[in-house]
């Protein structure tokens, strides 16, 4: 578990990065409950099996950890609320793509860019990787920011889901 402080001007707030573990499904689902809409207004909705097979895709998700192709995380608050995920995925020659998903209730407040951050950082001494790769809508300026932020390059343009995105990459040595 790794903590990850954010400064948002007066207030500094500790969020702690945990890789997933089988005892965080219930507060996942939760999560994924509650910001289902919020989610969809940028990105693709999971779909109704997601929901209803909840169990089976936690339990397929720690398998993929457990090979090492995937690492997943949860971001909790100081209060141990789960406020976000940070994934990454497609683990391969030490690179992975980078995914992320902050609840509304969290957004706007520099959590994703913390989060991200701290996942950068646990990408490069955790898991030995040496890059990153993320993608986003040219629309969603917001995860933009968060992914220049922590020093990913637009590495080109690209379609994602039918709409205009762009792809970064990030070195992480």
């Amino acid at each position: 578990m790794r903590e990850a402080e954010r400064d948002s001007g007066t207030t500094r707030t500790t969020l702690r990065l945990e890789r997933l573990r089988p005892d965080h499904a219930d507060a996942l689902l939760a999560f994924e409950r509650e910001n289902r809409a919020y989610f969809t207004r940028t990105i693709p909705d999971r779909g109704d099996a997601y929901f209803a097979d909840f169990a089976a895709v936690h339990a397929a998700r720690l398998a993929e950890q457990d090979a090492g192709v995937c690492h997943f995380h949860v971001v909790t608050d100081e209060q141990g609320h789960l406020v976000g995920r940070v994934n990454l995925v497609d683990v391969e020659d030490g690179s992975a793509e980078l995914g992320y998903r902050i609840g509304e209730r969290a957004a706007g407040r520099g959590v994703a860019t913390a989060a991200v951050g701290e996942v950068c950082r646990t990408a490069a001494t955790a898991y030995g990787l040496v890059a990153l790769t993320a993608v986003t809508t040219l629309d969603n300026p917001a995860s933009r920011a968060v992914l220049e932020r922590n020093g990913f390059l637009p590495a080109g343009e690209l379609t994602l889901v039918g709409r205009p995105g762009i792809a970064y990459r990030r070195a992480l040595r």
